[in-house]
């Protein structure tokens, strides 16, 4: 698909015109567009709120903890209600898993037809909604399994996803979706409330001299994450022989956006600081759907380990290791785990970049 100039901006796809193409030769084509339309209207909603900010006390924390054990907020809740209320209405899922709730929500099957399960985030990064700050929501559609009333019907390897995308609300609101035949970026026109394709056929650059990380973990980093990290900040002068710089929103999807537009590599690695939680971000509604929009892109997404979208999954919140982003970045990262694992490196405790060797 050409990416869009001015002298063609007047032709620019809607959303709804786009995936009228785009699904018209798919199995559940006009199904999964559907539903795809649907999580759209939702995700109107929910950036209509968060624009609201302190005029509507969105941001104001409750006195519950959700299953990850985060506190929640006015906003968390909202936007969960407005997912699952939309997802309800569209007759198409019949069930849900959210980062708000414990369990799976079953849905009663309706008039029959294409069924679909759908696992969101419903505002990832919303603490940044007090401070003004990009925030998104992420979402997968899967294939819905027989037995429709058991929790495993959810634990499918990211391989199986027919769709995903995010919503990310900032200076403006976009909506990138990948169906698997690439990924498209559509930016919300406020007058006419359509979704406009603004971003066609987005392609992640294969390299790049930027990446994100919350470097106040750095104490609790593996070898492999710290060595990479190092030989960034070492610039021109150190082993990669150019420049970085590090970028941090706290948002996955406006630190990932950031990598989709101009490249970069984004790092959420194991880490120690919670033994119980050597990763951070979870598998089915976070790493999974980012990790197929990157892909997707032509970029790389990875444990350090493993390919993300390979994972079985053992339970609806597990979490898992992220780096994702440029691909030739996340190999060189792989390769720094895999030289650590490596049954040659005798001592770990001396294994440093000054004897790694890069090719």
């Amino acid at each position: 698909m050409e990416r869009l100039t001015e002298s063609n901006a007047d032709n620019r796809a809607t959303l709804p015109q786009y995936l009228v193409a785009a699904t018209l030769y798919l199995p559940r084509g006009n199904a999964l567009s559907s539903v795809l339309l649907n999580i759209a209207d939702s995700t109107k909603k929910i950036a209509a709120l968060v624009a609201k900010g302190a005029l509507a006390d969105i941001s104001n924390k409750l006195d519950v903890i959700n299953i990850q054990g985060e506190e929640q907020t006015n906003i968390d809740v909202l936007s969960n209600d407005i997912f699952i209320a939309g997802l309800k209405q569209s007759g198409l899922v019949v069930g849900v898993v959210s980062e708000e709730l414990e369990a799976p929500y079953l849905i009663a099957k309706s008039s029959g037809g294409e069924e679909f399960f759908v696992v969101f985030d419903p505002l990832d990064g919303s603490s940044n909604v007090s401070v003004n700050v990009s925030t998104g929501s992420i979402f997968s559609v899967l294939p819905a399994l027989k037995d429709k009333s058991q929790s495993c019907n959810f634990l499918q390897s990211g391989d199986t996803q027919l769709a995903a995308g995010y919503a990310l609300y900032g200076p403006s609101t976009m909506f990138v979706l990948t169906i698997g035949n690439g990924v498209q970026g559509f930016t919300l026109d406020a007058e006419t409330q359509e979704f406009i394709l603004t971003h066609p056929n987005i392609k992640i650059p294969a390299t790049t001299s930027e990446f994100a990380i919350n470097a106040s973990n750095e104490r609790y980093w593996e070898l492999p994450v710290r060595n990479y990290v190092k030989g960034c900040q070492d610039g021109a002068t150190g082993i990669r022989e150019r420049d970085f710089n590090m970028r941090w929103v706290a948002s996955m999807v406006a630190d990932v956006h950031r990598i989709l537009m101009r490249g970069g590599v984004y790092l959420y690695p194991t880490d120690y600081k919670l033994p119980i939680k050597l990763g951070r971000l979870r598998l089915l509604y976070e790493a999974n759907p980012i990790s197929f929009i990157v892909e997707q892109a032509g970029g790389k997404s990875s444990t350090g380990r493993m390919r993300i979208l390979e994972i079985e999954p053992d339970e609806i919140h597990q979490r898992v290791p992220v780096i994702m982003g440029s691909h030739l970045e996340v190999s060189l990262i792989e390769w720094y785990h895999s030289e650590f694992d490596s049954a040659l490196v005798q001592d770990r405790t001396s294994y440093t970049l000054d004897n790694a060797q890069l090719s």
